[in-house]
C-alpha cells in the first residue's frame, strides 16, 4: 500500500517529463474559445496524470455515456477543481502503431466546436493508448430516447437534435474529417446546458479495436456489409437510423421502416408520446428526409450540408434553451441552499475557518481507516518512527494552530511516503487556507481526494479553497457533490 501510494503522490501535480502540468494547464496560451468557454490547445499527458485523474482508474469512475464497451473502457476524471474530463483507455492490443495513434488523435485534437465533444488530449505511453475527451454530465441521446425516467424529449428539441448533429457532421466535413466510425445514439451526448454533441472519439480512424460498425447488421450500411469500407454515404445513412430514432422513441430497422413509408404508415413511425406536438408538414419532412438518407444507393443519399439546409427552418423555438426544452436544471436552479450539508459542510460555506478547523480536530484521523494504518512489521523502521513524530508533532501545532510548524511537520510526514493520509492532506488543507494559500489548499485538498475518492470532506475543502480563490461556481459543485457523498454515506450506514 505504502509504495503503490506514495508512487501514486509523488507524480500527482507534476510529470518528470515535458508535458503540461495538470494545475498549470489553465495557464497555457491560445486556448480556444468557444461560445463563451475556453479549451487549452491539444496536449499529450502522462500515464501517470490521468491515472490520478481518474483515481487510479477507479471502477466507480467508469461511464457508459459515451457508448463505448469492453475491452475499451472511458472513466470520468478530473484534471482539477474546474475541469471534468472523460477518458477512453483502449485494449492493450488496440493502436499497435504509436506513431499512427499520435497522428490520428492530434489530427481530431485540431478540431474545436461547440457541436463536438472536443478532444482535449492524449497519452502514448508502451501500450497504454488513452484519449482524452470533455465530460458531459448529462448522458446520451440513447438514454433520452429509449430509457426515460421522468418525460420523454419533446418534439423540438428531437429536432434540435437532428440539426446539431447535422452541424456537427457538417464542421468534420469542412475540416478533412468526413467519415465518422459507427454513428449512433450513444454518440450524442448531453453538456452541461442540454446541448447535444457529437463524440469526438467517432472520428479516429479504425484501428484493431473493433469495426467502424456495431455487430447489429440491420442498422449496418449496406456498402460496408458488401466492401467493409465507410464512406462518406455510409455516414448519410447512419444519420437517416439516428432521425428513425427521433422520430419513433425506438430503434427500429431501417428495412422495416422503408416497408411502413412506403406504405404511408407514417403513424407507425411516430413516437405516441409526441402527439399534438408537430404539424403533419413537419413530421412529413422529417420522413422524407429519413428515406432520402436510408436509399440503398449511396449516390441517391444527401449530402451533410443539404441536411442542414432541410432541418434548420424546421426549427420552431430557437430561442428556447435546451435545458428549458428538457425539463433539466441548470446552473443554480438546483442551488446550494436545498443541500442537506453537515456542519463541516455549512462551515465550508460560510468560510468559517474557525469552525472548520475544531471540527477536523475532533474527527481526528477515523477516516483514515484502511488507509494510513496498513503497515507491516518490517516497515517499523527508525525511518517509520521519525515519520510517525513528525505527524505527532504537525497535530500538536495544529491543535495549537502553529499553522507554518503544521505545514512543515506535515509536509515532511507527506515526503518520506511510507504511509498515505488524507487527513494529513485535509489538515495541511486547512492550515494552508488559514496561511491565505488558497491555491496550496487546493492542492491538497485534491490529493486528499485521490487517496479517498468518495470522501466528503476531500470535497468540502476544496470547496471553501475554490471559494477563497474567488471561483463560486466550482465552488457550489464541489459542495454539492460532498453533500451527495454524504448523504448516501449516510444512507449505507441507515440501512
Amino acid at each position: 500500500m505504502g509504495s503503490r501510494s506514495s508512487k501514486l503522490l509523488a507524480c500527482c501535480w507534476s510529470s518528470k517529463k515535458k508535458k503540461t502540468s495538470i494545475l498549470e494547464a489553465s495557464d497555457v496560451e491560445g486556448e480556444d474559445k468557444l461560445d463563451g468557454y475556453q479549451l487549452q490547445p491539444f496536449q499529450e499527458f502522462s500515464f501517470e496524470q490521468l491515472r490520478v485523474a481518474t483515481s487510479g482508474f477507479a471502477a466507480e469512475n467508469i461511464v457508459s455515456e459515451h457508448g463505448e464497451k469492453a475491452p475499451n473502457v472511458v472513466y470520468r476524471g478530473k484534471l482539477d477543481a474546474r475541469r471534468k474530463i472523460a477518458v477512453k483507455r483502449f485494449n492493450r492490443s488496440a493502436w499497435p502503431d504509436p506513431r499512427q495513434f499520435l497522428e490520428e488523435a492530434r489530427a481530431v485534437g485540431q478540431l474545436r466546436n461547440h457541436r463536438l465533444v472536443n478532444l482535449l488530449g492524449c497519452c502514448c505511453e508502451g501500450e497504454e493508448r488513452l484519449l482524452v475527451a470533455e465530460y458531459m454530465a448529462n448522458e446520451t441521446l440513447a438514454k433520452h430516447l429509449f430509457h426515460w425516467e421522468n418525460q420523454p424529449m419533446k418534439w423540438q428539441m428531437r429536432l434540435r437534435v437532428a440539426l446539431y448533429l447535422a452541424e456537427a457532421l457538417e464542421y468534420c466535413t469542412s475540416n478533412g474529417r468526413d467519415l465518422y466510425h459507427d454513428l449512433n445514439a450513444y454518440r450524442i451526448l448531453f453538456d452541461d446546458d442540454c446541448n447535444p454533441r457529437l463524440s469526438c472519439f467517432g472520428l479516429m480512424k479504425n484501428s484493431r479495436d473493433g469495426k467502424s460498425y456495431s455487430t447489429n447488421l440491420a442498422f449496418t450500411p449496406p456498402e460496408y456489409l458488401r466492401t467493409g469500407r465507410i464512406t462518406q454515404e455510409s455516414v448519410i445513412y447512419s444519420f437517416g437510423t439516428l432521425l428513425l430514432d427521433v422520430l419513433s422513441g425506438k430503434h427500429i430497422p431501417p428495412s422495416h421502416a422503408l416497408d411502413l413509408i412506403k406504405d404511408r404508415n407514417f403513424h407507425m413511425l411516430t413516437d405516441s408520446c409526441l402527439e399534438g406536438q408537430f404539424s403533419n408538414e413537419d413530421g412529413t419532412e422529417l420522413v422524407r428526409l429519413a428515406s432520402r438518407c436510408l436509399q440503398f444507393e449511396q449516390r441517391e443519399r444527401p449530402n451533410v450540408k443539404s441536411l442542414v439546409l432541410a432541418l434548420t427552418p424546421l426549427q420552431k423555438e430557437v430561442e428556447v434553451p435546451s435545458y428549458v426544452l428538457m425539463d433539466m436544471p441548470h446552473g443554480d436552479e438546483s442551488s446550494i441552499e436545498s443541500l442537506s450539508l453537515s456542519p463541516l459542510g455549512e462551515a465550508c460555506l460560510r468560510m468559517d475557518l474557525t469552525a472548520i478547523h475544531e471540527i477536523l480536530e475532533k474527527i481526528g484521523y477515523k477516516d483514515d481507516e484502511g488507509t494510513a494504518n496498513e503497515l507491516s512489521f518490517q516497515m517499523w523502521t527508525n525511518q517509520m518512527q521519525e515519520t510517525l513524530n513528525s505527524k505527532k508533532k504537525g497535530d500538536t501545532a495544529f491543535r495549537h494552530k502553529d499553522l507554518n510548524a503544521a505545514i512543515e511537520c506535515y509536509t515532511q510526514f507527506i515526503d518520506v511516503g511510507t504511509m498515505v493520509s488524507p487527513t494529513v492532506f485535509a489538515r495541511r488543507s486547512l492550515s494552508y487556507l488559514m496561511s491565505d494559500k488558497p491555491q496550496e489548499a487546493l492542492n491538497d485538498a485534491m490529493q486528499a481526494l485521490v487517496i479517498s475518492p468518495t470522501w466528503p470532506t476531500a470535497f468540502y475543502l476544496q470547496a471553501a479553497s475554490l471559494f477563497a480563490l474567488g471561483m463560486e461556481n466550482e465552488a457550489r459543485e464541489a459542495l454539492k457533490e460532498g453533500s451527495s457523498l454524504e448523504t448516501k454515506k449516510n444512507g449505507s450506514s441507515a440501512r
